[in-house]
């Protein structure tokens, strides 16, 4: 399930390369290298100094380095719909779960994800578990 706002496209093969997540302190850092192969310019929060930041911190550097925040904390929900894009945000609404799971989930994504990058208006994204 994943739900996303719409907007004008752009032509989603000149954002593959450009797109890049910003994953939150919720999120293990492991997927940095364990995704490296989709999301090549990814990074984690702890990797640019802000693992113990607060979300403002984290949403003002987001949007000076074109990052899209990849988050579990519905606080960045808010903070999206308060200040609009950018930056991006990717609320995944998966409950408890493993590093593994999230990994799963933003691979089967990868071409929603590529979409929602390309939308210029787009601000959010929900990504849920897929119903049975």
């Amino acid at each position: 399930m994943s739900g996303l706002c719409s907007g004008p496209r752009k032509e989603v093969g000149v954002w593959i390369k450009l797109m890049k997540l910003l994953f939150d302190q919720n999120i293990s850092y492991k997927l940095v290298t364990r995704l490296g192969d989709v999301y090549p310019e990814s990074k984690h929060v702890r990797q640019v100094g802000l693992g113990e930041a607060d979300d403002g911190a984290v949403w003002d550097y987001a949007r000076a380095n074109d990052f899209i925040i990849v988050s579990k904390d519905e606080d960045f929900h808010q903070r999206s719909f308060l200040y609009g894009s950018p930056p991006k945000v990717v609320w995944l609404r998966l409950g408890n779960c493993t590093t593994q799971d999230i990994e799963d989930t933003l691979r089967r994504n990868r071409v929603t994800l590529t979409s929602f990058a390309a939308q210029e208006e787009a601000a959010f994204l929900v990504i849920g578990r897929e119903e049975a």
